[in-house]
């Protein structure tokens, strides 16, 4: 898959606290959908090389739903990670602390039932969730 994105975010947090909270399964629950009308009621994280990452997503009014997953390929603890979506897809999540400032870059494979912009937008509003979140907590 050639197609990528990216999206990124500055968070007013340290990379520790950045981390934490965008990998622990009770902090992913609170930020992990692109519209207030949908949630995350349930995330599990097994952060290890071939380690499962798992989060369900879905409309608050039970209309939809999903699973999202992925495997690990690679993690720097408090730097990088890379996984695998089951439709062989990669994602990789890039954290750079500077003091009390951590910028995220996430670069995705796109995947070919969307439009690029929409796939876009949606990643990046889950991430701006993300910071709201981070920044608030």
């Amino acid at each position: 898959m050639s197609n990528k994105i990216s999206v990124s975010a500055t968070i007013n947090a340290d990379v520790k606290k950045v981390w934490d909270y965008y990998t622990a399964p009770e902090h992913i629950t609170k930020w992990n959908y692109a519209d207030p009308s949908w949630q995350c009621p349930s995330a599990t994280n097994d952060m290890r090389v071939g380690g499962k990452y798992s989060a369900r997503m879905e409309a608050k009014d039970g209309s939809f739903g999903f699973d999202f997953e992925a495997t690990y390929n690679e993690i720097v603890k408090g730097k990088s990670f890379t996984y695998t979506m089951p439709d062989d897809r990669v994602v990789n999540v890039v954290f750079d602390g500077d003091g009390d400032k951590t910028s995220i870059n996430v670069t995705f494979d796109a995947e070919d039932q969307n439009p690029v912009e929409m796939q876009k937008n949606g990643w990046q509003a889950i991430l701006d969730n993300f910071k709201k979140y981070t920044e608030a907590n």
